[in-house]
């Protein structure tokens, strides 16, 4: 029953040689950890970061109820290095940089220009992305990508059309979906997959046991929507922000409200097609 999540580092403080509003950032220095770029921000309401299990998850003897979120997430809180936060446009080049400039049809060159500040604070202002400096970090990556998707759906044609439903998972850009031939069934939403050395594993899988209420006995976490598809690995719920610096022990990570969704389309026998590699940040 042992699933996956991230253990989100605590909020920082800016450092004292921030830049003052309007200022560019110096670079950061060697190992500077990426922090929630909003004070308070990016705390878990439980310690959800527990190891995969290649053996499938014990079965309870009874459910224990999990929580509801107090919340939804509404508005993403960006990851920056300690060093730019309070900046108004950090110069510093995001560990998304590439990514996040192909995205936005920026001049792609992996570094960050003031034109590249300008264009990707002003994405992050519109989609609420705090705080909007300009630093392509992941939560502002899984937002272009999310759009993107919308646009042109599955361009390198990764998922095969079956007659029966098919989870589609797209490691490469953090994204699923459900689809049956051609009609897509559930809408593409952003996910979490595993980290290096606790890789989600890709191919074909199927959907083989269901637990709505899981809750793990050993390191007391709730994995609500719990639906197995290889071993310990699963789809589940998280309680907070996806777009975080590194993914989680193996499972496939959802928000809340989209792990509920899944929940009322995928059934037990369904088939599973992951492909890709989550991208290093």
């Amino acid at each position: 029953m042992l699933l996956a999540a991230l253990l989100v580092p605590p909020a920082g403080t800016a450092s004292a040689d921030a830049p003052e509003p309007g200022a560019f950032a110096d670079a950061p220095a060697a190992g500077d950890a990426l922090v929630p770029g909003v004070v308070g921000a990016g705390r878990a309401e439980y310690p959800m970061d527990t190891p995969d299990q290649v053996l499938p998850p014990l079965q309870p003897e009874g459910d224990v109820p999990v929580p509801e979120p107090r919340e939804e997430v509404d508005e993403l809180v960006e990851y920056l290095p300690r060093s730019v936060l309070g900046a108004a446009c950090a110069a510093t080049t995001g560990t998304y940089q590439r990514q996040v400039e192909r995205l936005l049809e920026l001049p792609v060159d992996g570094r960050q220009s003031a034109a590249d500040c300008r264009a990707i604070r002003a994405f992050q202002a519109k989609e609420k992305i705090k705080p909007a400096n300009g630093y392509a970090g992941p939560a502002t990556w899984a937002r272009a990508e999310l759009l993107a998707a919308r646009r042109n759906l599955d361009p390198g044609r990764r998922c095969p059309a079956r007659k029966y439903a098919v989870a589609c998972v797209d490691l490469d850009r953090q994204l699923m979906w459900v689809k049956k031939g051609k009609k897509v069934t559930f809408e593409v939403v952003n996910i979490r997959s595993g980290r290096a050395g606790y890789a989600t594993r890709t191919g074909w899988h199927s959907v083989y046991w269901r637990h709505k209420d899981h809750w793990s006995s050993i390191y007391e976490s709730p994995m609500p929507f719990a639906q197995f598809f290889s071993g310990g690995q699963a789809f589940h719920s998280v309680y907070g922000q996806l777009a975080t610096p590194t993914g989680s022990r193996g499972c496939v990570n959802l928000s809340y409200r989209k792990a509920e969704k899944l929940w009322n389309v995928l059934r037990k026998g369904d088939r599973v097609y992951i492909w890709g590699k989550r991208p290093a940040g």
